[in-house]
């Protein structure tokens, strides 16, 4: 056996569990827990090993995803032409390397446009006859968020062109450094929590359902390409710059024609030194190949184009002072030291503490309370220490040791072999507790509008809930009587918990914390076994079983449920109401073996709720259009998937035929279909 591929196979599997979590914290929650060259770090790490081992890659590694999953709340998009992100560099040899492959493929000499890489939020803007009607997130890349009002909102963006031109406008929305320290100076005089960076701030205020919120956010906006460009008048990048901001857009004016490489890393040096005078966070340079027919000809992979490349930032770094190392508790008992540092400014704000992740973490580093360290803060996020200052000791520092009780409940705190994470096994414990609700209430949970932290903590203060299921019980005059609460927002808090009992099986799925259950996973479970009960008494055999669900998950599941105290709330649950099975016909699976591909916009089903009606009847659905596709349903502004399926000939449906085809007995369909 060889147990050095063995090993990297394990690793593989481990870097992507990883880089999903930090994905959804940073994506989903809005929350990252690291920076951005160790996010770098590990999916670089992850590339490296799957081209060592082409067999592993799966459409869903992290390594194949252009972007984050969409954010429930806002009617999908599907990009006629993709949002693809770009490949990184990370020094000079990075870049020249880069060079090399555009001239060798492009088989000539090139020139290049180079862009300030702006930090914020990717969206496309659909102008038909000049006026602007559609507004989305990239989102996966494939699909986005339809966030048409709250882009109008923002000043920058032209309702109308000069010229009656239809086309579609790349760009990156953001938030200038000044709107985001007054939003977070009035989120803090109201209690609220902050927001981490200038990015986070602009994609929370892009995706609120308020426009009037966003509007009073100081959003901004840079463009910088068109999508599927076809003009002959425009020959280069440059070329369609000028031509953007005759139209009205706003481009950036600090963009540079070099016609060498090293030209571009004669500006990169001048930008690494000189970005935070900017009054907009930037975390890099993007260099483009000028010629529109050469980037043509180079192309594109599924993930990003081959003729430009995102040159990333070293992290900044300062010095702080280590004050003291506090315990956190998580929603699943992991307790992480967190270092209190003196407020230290890097990067454009001020950070005062750091995650330290682990106690062998702490260790290695040997950093200590009262230490100096070196702390760097990349692409403006939470800073992390990068090493102890052993040097500037006085001898008056301590050494860190992890308690060995829960400081949040006392209880003994557990190590498993082989496990870097120390635990709180106890399951009544306040601080998890407090982290399970905000879970549970997530957009990809149980998705209930109004009930952030903010108000899970207050509801825990006041002894209203201890868990999820305590949620169902809350009454008006128990909301009225708190503190900021009117008789509105309690209602539409009530209205919001009593709607989230209709979610699908999959969202309570992924929203009872079963560890290493993701949204993905939380489907494949829902789907295969239809009901909480069946998924309940499943064993290690029948769970891995499944394509998906590998002896981590599985053991992990069955172990969730072999606990009283878990099987007792999903009762509590299931009394009070929450839906506990897939929408199937009864006694049958009238869609199995047949393969349904989703594209554009349904007026009566959002695309998760659409992809639930059918994988509760039986059917596979899957993302891209082959031959071995049955059906295609396209709604609205359906984009390359129809084409395809009118190329191969694939029955397509409308969205009425759709209503009208989950009802049909397979039989049926596959008359219909001519299958």
């Amino acid at each position: 056996m060889d147990r050095t591929r063995d090993a990297e196979l394990q690793r593989i599997a481990e870097l992507r569990e990883q880089l999903h979590y930090h994905n959804y914290r940073y994506y989903v929650l809005d929350d990252p827990v690291i920076d951005d060259s160790e996010y770098d770090q590990l999916m670089q790490e992850l590339i490296r090993l799957e081209e060592k081992h082409p067999e592993t890659v799966t459409p869903d590694s992290p390594s194949q995803r252009v972007g984050h999953p969409v954010v429930g709340g806002f009617a999908q998009v599907e990009h006629r032409i993709p949002l693809l992100s770009l490949g990184n560099a990370f020094s000079k040899q990075d870049l020249e390397e880069f060079d090399e492959r555009v001239r060798r493929w492009a088989g000539q000499e090139v020139d290049y446009v180079c862009e300030l890489k702006f930090d914020g939020l990717a969206v496309s803007l659909t102008y038909e006859n000049g006026v602007f009607v559609q507004g989305a997130t990239r989102g996966d890349g494939q699909i986005g968020e339809d966030v048409t009002q709250n882009l109008r909102t923002v000043r920058s963006i032209p309702l109308k062109l000069a010229d009656p031109v239809s086309l579609e406008v790349r760009g990156e929305v953001f938030m200038p450094k000044r709107a985001y320290e007054i939003l977070n100076q009035e989120r803090a005089a109201r209690g609220e929590p902050l927001f981490a960076n200038p990015r986070n701030a602009a994609a929370g205020s892009l995706r609120q359902l308020d426009p009037k919120i966003t509007a009073s956010r100081w959003l901004d906006i840079y463009v910088y390409s068109i999508g599927g460009l076809n003009y002959d008048q425009i020959a280069t990048h440059l070329d369609c710059l000028n031509w953007l901001k005759r139209l009205g857009f706003k481009v950036s004016p600090y963009i540079k024609h070099c016609p060498s490489i090293a030209e571009v890393w004669e500006l990169v040096e001048v930008w690494t030194g000189k970005r935070d005078s900017l009054p907009f966070a930037i975390d890099g340079i993007v260099v483009k190949v000028n010629s529109l027919a050469v980037q043509a000809q180079l192309g594109a992979t599924a993930k990003s184009p081959r003729w430009a490349v995102a040159y990333k930032f070293p992290a900044d770094q300062a010095v702080a002072r280590v004050l003291d190392i506090e315990i956190n508790v998580g929603r699943t008992g992991v307790v992480t030291p967190l270092a209190i540092l003196t407020p230290t400014l890097i990067a454009g704000s001020t950070v005062s503490r750091a995650t330290l992740h682990n106690e062998d973490y702490v260790k290695a580093k040997d950093i200590r309370i009262g230490d100096y360290v070196v702390i760097q803060k990349a692409g403006d996020v939470i800073p992390e220490i990068v090493r102890s200052l052993p040097e500037r000791r006085s001898g008056s520092e301590r050494a860190f040791e992890m308690p060995q009780s829960c400081p949040a409940c006392s209880h003994p705190l557990k190590r498993e072999e082989g496990e870097a994470a120390v635990r709180c096994v106890n399951f009544e414990c306040p601080a998890q507790a407090y982290e399970r609700i905000i879970h549970f209430a997530s957009r990809d949970a149980m998705d209930i509008e109004g009930l952030g932290p903010a108000v899970i903590k207050q509801l825990l203060d006041n002894h209203l809930i201890e868990n999820p299921a305590d949620l169902y019980q809350l009454t008006f005059d128990q909301l009225i009587n708190l503190e900021r609460f009117g008789a509105k927002s309690a209602q539409n808090l009530l209205d919001a918990i009593a709607e989230s009992k209709k979610r699908p099986l999959a969202n309570l799925i992924f929203a009872l914390g079963i560890r290493h259950v993701g949204s993905e996973a939380a489907r494949e479970l829902a789907a295969h076994f239809g009901s909480m009960e069946n998924l309940r008494a499943a064993g290690m055999e029948e769970l891995t079983a499944i394509h998906t669900i590998g002896e981590k998950i599985a053991a992990s599941i069955v172990s969730y449920f072999s606990r009283g105290e878990n099987n007792r709330l999903v009762d509590r649950l299931a009394a009070l109401g929450v839906n506990m099975a897939e929408h199937r016909a009864e006694g049958t699976q009238p869609l199995a073996g047949l393969t349904f591909v989703l594209t554009g916009t349904l007026e009566q089903y959002t695309r998760q709720e659409a992809e639930s009606l059918l994988r509760g009847l039986g059917a596979h659905v899957t993302g891209s259009v082959s031959r071995n596709t049955n059906y295609v349903v396209a709604g609205e502004k359906a984009g390359s998937k129809l084409a395809k399926a009118q190329q191969l000939g694939i029955t397509i449906l409308n969205e009425q035929q759709f209503i009208e085809i989950i009802r049909q007995p397979k039989q049926e369909m596959e008359h219909d279909s001519g299958n």
